[in-house]
């Protein structure tokens, strides 16, 4: 999810996913090892079949004695082979499609997948930071944490490639957006009615599907704009981003499609720019830095606009990658992908999005039309609300969201009803603040791309990696 830059701030798969079932496919990140094959179980059984009466005595007239008789019934038969145990990190179940299984299922051990390792250059670094960060490493990326981001991210790659498999012109993007929301509910195991739910795992913010101008925060649904009848086409530059945590593990992590091959370089671009990112960041990497080297290899391209015309990509400024939070999709740290004068530093045991958006327009945004969602202030102060529909409204946002962005649709799905007037009273005592879309100029087209990593003592995870992206 698009990070506002503080000056530009105005407002507050290991599966394959098909449709006949197939066997499960490892996923390219897994590093276990196959069971080792049961050889040769029954050979020695095999002589107990075979008669034994010529050695046993016999009487006079050649009939077996009382015990003879005893001793074959002893006889002992044939053991029967076990069935193979399955291995742990063997999938139990086959996905559906539309994903529909929760993914807890998969992993009966609850141990899920890492993603990404990438070894920091300097594994003998040792600074007082690391002393002083040892607190915050251990709740931030406790094992039990570690699981949960993994959780989320195995959650987030089958969810993604089901939305890839919808998003071809002629969808309407309400209908995608709901796909997307259904199929991350479905997936944790938590539909998110009841109070509370929501807060055990789901949606970390409304799905994002920003096309061509747009550059980031719209999502369809009351409040964005009147747009809500809008429909792929195949001139589009589609960007998908969607968060999805477990227990307020938040993995954030978006994508662009585009079904014209002249917005090839600049869906590479972006994709390369983002790796780039994710590949210098790490402990005590400085942002500043980052964002220049970010913005060097995402304006080393070029893209046909039409008619002949070729237009450099540009990297957006006013946008930036953001550290995360439990259940705050945005911390107080930025990553710009733009040369600038920050010196901030990553430090151990933080989590950050890296993204990236390259535009064929000026490279800037600003406001656009409607509200893309709503996120609790949790630095509001104590007010007292007058109106019983705010205060109504305040305790459904506690119980079903807390700090998460949320979006009117997803308000509605509650059954709340009659909310306008409460919600603009939450929002003009600062209690909630409401974001809207930033796009740049008419006729732009923006991709951005984004990866969520966990900088752990010894590596970086790249949690959110998959085989597409």
């Amino acid at each position: 999810m698009g990070s506002k830059s503080p000056e530009g701030h105005q407002q507050d798969q290991p599966l394959h996913i098909s449709k006949d079932p197939a066997p499960a496919i490892v996923p390219k990140f897994r590093n276990a090892e196959a069971p080792d094959d049961d050889l040769g179980g029954d050979d020695g059984d095999d002589d107990d079949d075979d008669d034994d009466g010529g050695d046993e005595p016999a009487d006079g007239d050649g009939a077996l004695s009382p015990a003879g008789n005893e001793k074959k019934k002893k006889k002992r038969k044939r053991s029967k082979k076990k069935p193979k145990k399955a291995s742990p990190n063997e999938d139990p179940v086959q996905q559906t499609d539309p994903p529909t299984i929760p993914v807890s299922n998969f992993y009966p051990n609850n141990t899920y997948l890492p993603g990404e390792i990438q070894p920091y250059p300097n594994l003998h670094r040792t600074t007082a930071e690391e002393t002083r960060h040892t607190t915050r490493l251990e709740s931030t990326l406790s094992p039990s944490a570690l699981q949960d981001f993994r959780h989320a991210a195995a959650v987030h790659r089958q969810v993604r490639a089901h939305a890839r498999s919808l998003a071809k012109p002629g969808v309407p993007l309400t209908s995608l957006a709901d796909a997307i929301d259904d199929s991350v509910r479905s997936l944790v195991g938590h539909p998110g009615l009841l109070p509370g739910d929501g807060l055990k795992a789901g949606l970390a913010f409304p799905t994002g599907l920003a096309l061509n101008e747009c550059a980031a925060h719209w999502t369809p649904g009351p409040g964005s704009g009147g747009r809500n009848d809008r429909v792929l086409q195949k001139g589009d530059v589609l960007k998908v981003d969607f968060g999805v945590h477990v227990g307020g593990r938040i993995v954030d992590s978006a994508f662009s499609l585009a079904w014209e091959e002249r917005f090839d370089p600049l869906l590479q671009a972006v994709r390369e720019a983002t790796d780039t990112g994710v590949r210098e960041a790490g402990i005590d990497a400085c942002v500043g830095e980052i964002g220049a080297k970010v913005q060097e290899v995402m304006e080393s391209f070029e893209v046909e606009a039409g008619k002949g015309k070729v237009v450099p990509v540009r990297a957006v400024r006013g946008l930036a990658g953001h550290d995360i939070r439990p259940y705050r999709i945005h911390g107080d740290k930025q990553v710009p992908f733009v040369r600038s004068g920050d010196r901030t530093r990553m430090e151990e045991g933080e989590v950050f999005a890296i993204e990236t958006f390259g535009s064929t327009g000026k490279g800037s945004v600003r406001d656009g039309a409607g509200v893309y969602g709503y996120g609790r202030n949790p630095d509001a102060p104590m007010t007292h609300l007058q109106l019983s529909s705010a205060r109504s409204l305040l305790k459904t946002i506690d119980e079903h969201f807390g700090t998460i962005v949320f979006c009117r649709r997803y308000l509605e799905r509650l059954g709340v009803e009659k909310y306008l007037l409460g919600l603009n009273s939450l929002v003009s005592h600062d209690i909630v603040r409401s974001y809207g879309p930033l796009n740049d100029i008419d006729g732009s087209h923006v991709a951005q791309f984004e990866h969520t990593i966990l900088l752990r003592p010894d590596a970086k995870e790249v949690v959110s990696r998959g085989d597409d992206y």
